[in-house]
């Protein structure tokens, strides 16, 4: 049987992509627990945005709530994900006795930690980010009702009430654009000149080094995969950084399942790069799926190298090291 030719495919893997340090501390707390203390886990809110971690976590006994209250009065392990919670929601689980476990992300922990400084000091806190996010409402949630307004746009910035600059600060959502945020963040600085904002950018490493390495690529492929979910923020960022970067077209896809074949008609490159909750293994099988249609030869494109480590909680740290 003559079996016909596969037409060329050159993919431009982004590096760094995937799993950033917080997301690896966060599941890895989980899967701790369960190795010490067995199943059930409970797990508030999903730990990281990725639908595959999650299932894939169920099935090893964790058990994910939206609230404390879900969960039945227990001995187990009770995780807090990556994102960061507001400070009702580790006070409802000491008045409860449960055996809390704090996996928020210690680059979210540094945003709270500044804005109660902040805040210490007599400032109103401006906090950059999308409303509903579960960082975002974590970051709310550290200081009393009325001490942050969430700006979200350039737009919000101009209808802010007239604020007193020298009593003013700003953090932002780690998983922001960094472009985006950089125009807000300049409005802000135009409006209130003497505004205050962190000695450090707040916009994680991991979130920088994705949006950079996939600007680099996007003007050389055909078409661009984000490998990632839908609710995950920095994974939308990552195909909105590569649109405006000039990508023909990108795609945002958790599963080889979701691709619609039709839109990738004709490419000769693809660039793939995947979010900071995506595992590698989603993207290995989003190539498997091309080299099936095409002769697929990888490039690899790095832009930084990666060697962030987050030990575990530390109520998790002993146990682990045993």
């Amino acid at each position: 049987m003559i079996q016909l030719s596969k037409p060329p495919l050159t993919v431009l893997l982004c590096a760094p992509r995937g799993f950033c340090a917080g997301v690896v501390r966060a599941i890895d707390a989980v899967e701790q627990a369960l190795k010490l203390h067995g199943a059930p886990v409970y797990v508030r809110h999903e730990i990281v945005h990725n639908r595959y971690v999650v299932d894939d976590l169920k099935r090893k006994g964790a058990v994910f709530v939206e609230e404390l209250d879900e969960i039945p009065d227990t001995d187990a392990p009770v995780i807090f994900s990556a994102h960061g919670v507001p400070k009702s929601v580790p006070e409802a689980a000491r008045q409860r006795n449960f055996f809390a476990i704090d996996a928020t992300c210690p680059l979210v922990t540094k945003v709270h930690r500044e804005a109660e400084i902040q805040h210490k000091r007599g400032r109103k806190i401006l906090l950059v980010g999308h409303a509903g996010h579960p960082e975002v409402v974590g970051t709310l949630g550290q200081l009393p009702a009325g001490s942050v307004l969430l700006v979200e746009t350039i737009a919000d910035v101009a209808a802010l009430p007239d604020l007193d600059d020298t009593e003013l600060a700003f953090v932002t959502q780690t998983t922001l654009s960094v472009d985006d945020t950089s125009e807000i963040i300049n409005a802000l600085r135009q409006r209130f000149p003497a505004i205050v904002g962190p000695h450090k950018e707040d916009i994680c490493y991991a979130t920088t080094n994705r949006q950079e390495a996939i600007k680099k690529v996007a003007l050389l492929a055909d078409a661009v995969i984000v490998v990632g979910s839908p609710n995950s923020s920095n994974s939308q960022r990552l195909r909105e950084v590569a649109e405006r970067a000039g990508a023909k077209k990108a795609v945002l896809l958790l599963r080889t399942t979701e691709i619609d074949w039709s839109m990738f008609e004709g490419i000769r490159t693809l660039a793939i790069t995947a979010g900071a909750s995506a595992p590698e293994i989603l993207v290995e099988q989003m190539i498997d799926a091309f080299a099936e249609r095409w002769s697929v030869t990888v490039e690899t494109v790095t832009t930084a190298d990666e060697s962030v480590f987050f030990p575990l909680p530390r109520n998790l740290r002993g146990a682990a090291a045993e």
